[in-house]
């Protein structure tokens, strides 16, 4: 036991080098101070910075610029059909292509949008007029990102709860979409209140969070560190607003742990707000006030970029509550990082129909426009339309 215990434990006091510039000692308690080791300090010691560092604070700080956020344009192929179906159309590649370079190629998008996450065909597709979609996103000054999960699976021995695959392989795979012209990353991982959360479920999502956010920056890609806090649940606000502390708690710690660097990073959380199905709804004001709370109680200010997720709730609801949320200025850019809350009306508005594809690119441009004035604070909601006001919500939503 004694000889087990000593791999463990440094002797007291010991210094260490983790601090630059500081020389700290640890001090254990005086009952085990007789417990010693010839344990080197070294081990406490964090790992060179990546060669990319300054890249990833470039690109970071970019993507999180005044005005400006990001299409989540990564649905897999598969939820991709779901919205084509809803539309009528079949879940082709050449329906898919369609649909995308509408996405990307709608003109002046650049002025409201800084980001664009990816599925890795889209990574690699080009346009109908043959060039490439990450050559489109560049001239219209987006950078282009990439969903780099597997999906969610069932986690054994939690309550019906689900972890994020991906990780093996991951830093060969990030490696090559870094080659093709990614710079950040996207892996979502959920969290469901109804089903407890459990500490299980809770310490996986974080961890895998933080070892992703780590080979993700290994190989140049900003990471998006995105623990979605599903909306499904009758719980009020207070609920979520536990749940979502204790998870972003531990989230930051692993990312600690993982030694990932935090000017490299944006987060992408869920607003705080009441489950999709309980009685009493939230205001702008509410939402805003609790969710900048939690971001003030959990979230270092070194941390360059919030891009919140709408998941599920309206369009204009969730440019509401993001222009509630700048109505005074924030220790980091509090923007948007949306799929359904801009894609939804565009896509209707299209129909697969060729000569919709310019009404379709300007209801995507309002949309945007709408969410850059939340961003600055500034939006009115003026002129919205019936269509801007449809919850979206989905029991179970996956990507």
């Amino acid at each position: 036991m004694a000889s087990s215990t000593a791999t463990m434990l440094k002797a007291s006091p010991v210094k260490s080098d983790w601090v630059k510039g500081q020389s700290i000692l640890l001090r254990q308690p005086s009952s085990v101070s007789a417990i010693r080791s010839n344990v080197t300090p070294s081990s406490l010691t964090i790992r060179a910075a990546s060669s990319y560092a300054d890249e990833l604070v470039k690109t970071a700080t970019t993507i999180a610029s005044p005005g400006r956020g990001i299409l989540a344009m990564d649905e897999s192929n598969a939820t991709c059909g779901k919205r084509l179906a809803s539309i009528g159309l079949e879940n082709t590649e050449a329906n898919r292509q369609a649909y995308r370079t509408l996405l990307v190629s709608a003109p002046g998008l650049g002025q409201y949008i800084s980001g664009a996450i990816l599925f890795e065909e889209t990574l690699y597709q080009s346009t109908t007029d043959g060039k490439k979609m990450v050559d489109v996103l560049v001239e219209q000054n987006i950078v282009p990102g990439i969903k780099v999960d597997k999906g969610l699976v069932p986690l054994t021995g939690s309550n019906d709860e689900s972890w994020c695959q991906g990780l093996d392989g991951l830093a060969s795979r990030t490696a090559a979409y870094y080659q093709q012209g990614a710079r950040f990353a996207k892996w979502r991982t959920v969290v469901s209140i109804p089903n407890g959360p459990s500490a299980l479920a809770v310490k996986e999502a974080a961890w895998g969070l933080a070892r992703y956010a780590a080979i993700s920056q290994d190989s140049g890609l900003v990471p998006i560190v995105e623990p979605e806090i599903m909306l499904d649940g009758e719980h009020n606000i207070d609920r979520t607003y536990d749940v979502a502390e204790k998870v972003w708690a531990e989230v930051f710690f692993y990312l600690a742990q993982n030694n990932v660097m935090f000017e490299g990073i944006l987060l992408k959380p869920s607003m705080v707000t009441p489950g999709a199905e309980a009685k009493d709804r939230a205001t702008p004001e509410q939402v805003a006030s609790y969710t900048l709370k939690l971001l003030r109680n959990r979230i270092p200010p070194a941390v360059p970029g919030i891009m919140f997720l709408s998941g599920g709730q309206s369009e204009l609801e969730a440019t509401l509550n993001l222009n509630a949320m700048n109505q005074a200025p924030n220790p980091w850019h509090v923007s948007f990082s949306y799929a359904r809350a801009l894609q939804n009306t565009c896509l209707k508005t299209w129909g697969g129909r060729e000569e919709n594809v310019k009404a379709a690119q300007d209801t995507l441009l309002a949309r945007a426009k709408a969410n850059s004035s939340a961003q600055l604070g500034k939006y009115t909601g003026e002129g919205e339309s019936e269509e801007a006001k449809e919850g979206m919500f989905v029991k179970g939503y996956t990507y």
